[in-house]
């Protein structure tokens, strides 16, 4: 016998996101020594250093060793990032370069670390050949200046993307349309009700009623003429009507308890097909 079998409905996925945030600050900082020449041969391990800066929160220092961190390294320069102060576990990506007197770099070297404490030195031992770095002393007057570029890299941190909610500011387009009829910019075609001149936007007119577009982009005589004669509608009326079309909202001055204005504001309504005025005006 057969085996009956039911389809399985596919239902829609439930998704769900997240997004994980790594923060960092980057600092520079360049220390130059003068006379440099003058320090070579003060031995093994003696050092000088640049003042302290600050890079997150932390102060930090750079140590150069002219004659080398040891002994067992007599010809490089070494050259080392301190942590002077702040909180442990600091993790940073560090760049140490050289700069030339026209301020190009050179003998970029780059680490990452975490400096578990406070007093704590990371870098090079082997910075530099004191060979390259006489060159470099003879082409810059004797003066070494090093370039440290410095970036703390923040603890990463994980938010629910479906949780961010973003203050989105409340649409103004009724504002910048009821300014545009307001100053009269680029109008092009005016109105005369009861000897009264309205002006406004033909293109405006037309996207909103479909009377005016036929009427202004039809095959109508009002097409060419800039000035149209409204009959048989007072000026409040059809100044109220103008301020719907730009604003989709009745003036703040027109008085909808008066039953007269909006009787005649529905009739002006059901005249250039605007429905969603004659429900207003209904309501």
């Amino acid at each position: 016998m057969g085996q009956n079998t039911t389809s399985s409905v596919d239902k829609p996925t439930s998704e769900t996101s997240s997004r994980c945030l790594i923060e960092c600050v980057t600092g520079a900082h360049n220390f130059e020594v003068t006379r440099f020449s003058l320090l070579q041969g003060m031995g093994a391990g003696k050092f000088v250093s640049s003042s302290t800066f600050s890079v997150s929160g932390y102060d930090w220092n750079i140590r150069v060793y002219p004659d080398g961190l040891k002994e067992d390294n007599p010809v490089y320069m070494s050259a080392f990032l301190r942590l002077c102060s702040g909180t442990t576990d600091v993790n940073v990506k560090c760049t140490f370069s050289l700069l030339e007197k026209d301020g190009r770099a050179t003998n970029l070297e780059s680490l990452t670390h975490t400096f578990q404490a406070v007093g704590g030195s990371w870098g090079w031992s082997k910075f530099i050949e004191k060979s390259k770095l006489q060159e470099l002393l003879d082409r810059n007057d004797d003066r070494v200046t090093i370039r440290c570029v410095l970036t703390v890299i923040k603890e990463p941190r994980t938010e629910d993307v479906s949780m961010i909610l973003v203050p989105v500011p409340q649409s103004d387009l009724h504002t910048h349309f009821a300014n545009m009829l307001k100053d009269g910019e680029g109008v092009d075609v005016t109105f005369s009700v009861a000897d009264q001149l309205f002006s406004a936007h033909r293109y405006v007119l037309a996207a909103r009623s479909p009377v005016f577009k036929a009427e202004l982009f039809g095959e109508m005589k009002e097409t060419t003429i800039k000035c149209i004669k409204i009959d048989d509608m007072e000026p409040a009326i059809f100044e109220a009507l103008l301020n719907f079309i730009y604003t989709d909202s009745l003036p703040s001055n027109f008085d909808v308890d008066k039953n007269v204005a909006l009787q005649h504001l529905l009739v002006a309504a059901d005249r250039y097909g605007l429905d969603r005025l004659k429900a207003i005006c209904k309501g």
